[in-house]
């Protein structure tokens, strides 16, 4: 059986959408929680899938949160060997670190349900399944485009959203992951954030009731498009 291990860093950011369709290809999945657990394991290093899931501290916070570099150290050993390797905003960022690029603020929050704008290469990646359907953002941070690695999105307010290497590793800035009708556990997990940057919760519960059969649907065949890159390629 295949295995997929998914680092968390929060509980409600789990694989949401992602985690159903892993199931039914044929994937063992195995949560593994940075706070609490060892991320240097050799399940992480040696699974056929690792995700890297978000959560709300920054790429560069190794000193506030020593188990950073940690992920670190298992996201450069799976960039050595070329296994397969997908990163969600705090990962997306975290990957490009561990590529060399640099992660920053952006001065302001994009959070909301929006479109990314694909670049030609996103056009013609798995991200084409998306078409304009709107996808969940939650970040203040942005990272560059590592060397070597190939521009697939962007939007007005951030704009690199995602980026590829090769056929095994894609990293998403924004939540594709996260399902419209569990959205309320966000709203309680970030309702300190949402204050702060003056956001109406009930303005992103509606938007998330409008797409919640809409986001999941485009989701699964962006991932399905990406998994079955990877199944393609020889490891």
């Amino acid at each position: 059986m295949k295995t997929a291990v998914a680092i968390r860093h929060l509980h409600f950011e789990d694989l949401g959408t992602l985690g159903p369709l892993l199931e039914a290809r044929g994937y063992a999945v195995r949560y593994l929680d940075a706070t609490t657990e060892d991320c240097r394991t050799a399940d992480a290093v040696a699974a056929d899938l690792l995700v890297v899931l978000g959560g709300p501290i920054g790429a560069y916070d190794d000193v506030l949160h020593p188990f950073l570099s940690d992920e670190l150290d298992v996201i450069s050993e799976r960039l050595r060997h070329q296994r397969p390797l997908l990163g969600i905003c705090l990962g997306a960022q975290l990957i490009a670190r561990a590529l060399g690029a640099g992660v920053s603020g952006m001065g302001v929050k994009e959070i909301g349900f929006a479109p990314l704008d694909l670049s030609l290469a996103g056009e013609a990646s798995p991200l084409a399944a998306l078409g304009d359907v709107p996808v969940l953002h939650w970040h203040g941070d942005r990272f560059e485009i590592p060397a070597g690695a190939t521009r697939l999105a962007g939007t007005p307010v951030c704009d690199n959203q995602a980026f590829g290497v090769g056929h095994h590793v894609l990293a998403l800035q924004c939540h594709l992951e996260a399902d419209p009708r569990h959205i309320e556990r966000w709203l309680v997990g970030h309702a300190c954030e949402l204050a702060q940057a003056g956001i109406d919760p009930r303005i992103l519960r509606a938007e998330a009731r409008a797409l919640r059969s809409v986001v999941p649907q485009a989701a699964r065949e962006v991932f399905a498009s990406w998994l079955d890159g990877i199944g393609a390629a020889r490891w």
